[in-house]
């Protein structure tokens, strides 16, 4: 491999950091507003917990959940893809 693809593998790696860091941003920032509804939730009377109120609140910190669970995966996909490019300019 020449010196110029190494230099443009090293630029993708570089980008894919700044995406891994995005992604990393979201996640805390999803986490943030999981851990307010599930608080939200846990403050509410038993009597809105059961009601509709409630169960929304839950169906949304499970959505956070999931959301979160999303964001794993794209961030271990990163890691992955950097791990390739890292093999290709061996």
């Amino acid at each position: 491999m020449n010196k110029q693809r190494r230099k443009a593998i090293e630029h993708l790696r570089k980008r894919l950091d700044g995406l891994k860091l995005a992604v990393e941003e979201l996640r805390n920032e999803a986490e943030a507003l999981r851990d307010g509804e599930q608080e939200y939730y846990d403050n509410m009377p038993q009597s809105f917990q059961d009601g509709e109120k409630g169960q929304a609140a839950e169906a949304a910190v499970s959505s956070f959940d999931e959301a979160l669970s999303a964001m794993d995966e794209i961030e271990s996909q990163i890691g992955e893809a950097d791990g390739h490019l890292e093999q290709a300019a061996a």
